[in-house]
């Protein structure tokens, strides 16, 4: 059972990513017609050890790249090289994880300064005399 690192204290168990290989689509010439370059990655989170908090945000976060049953999809056909495709596809997953790991701060609610204020009034009062200078004088 080999674990790749994600983070300090986190890591994922490569027995549950399983990798299969397909022709890619689009133009390659002749040889993309007898190779299989693209790869599917399909990673068992359901399955993992990931705490519960990164289930649920990489659960948000590959949105329908997820199935109902908890493998994560993810494919890469970008390059012509299986190598290069599976070595993306792999990075993606990390990158994913790790992206799962980080705690989002929430946002505190604050009040805007009473300079930052006066300042918008201001520029609305400018605004205004630029396009009101822009109109055809009126009769008095």
């Amino acid at each position: 059972m080999a674990r790749v690192p994600v983070t300090r204290s986190i890591s994922i168990d490569t027995d549950l990513i399983e990798e299969s290989f397909t022709r890619s689509g689009g133009a390659g010439g002749q040889h993309v017609n007898t190779t299989d370059s693209a790869v599917l990655l399909r990673y068992d989170v359901a399955r993992s050890d990931l705490p519960e908090r990164v289930k649920l945000r990489l659960a948000e976060l590959a949105g329908s790249r997820m199935t109902r049953d908890g493998v994560l999809t993810l494919r890469s056909e970008g390059s012509r090289s299986q190598h290069m495709n599976r070595a993306e596809v792999r990075e993606r997953l990390l990158a994913l994880v790790r992206e799962a790991t980080v705690v989002q701060a929430k946002r505190r609610a604050t009040k805007p300064t009473r300079a930052s204020q006066v300042r918008r009034v201001d520029a609305k009062k400018g605004r205004s005399a630029v396009k009101s200078g822009r109109k055809k004088p009126g009769f008095d």
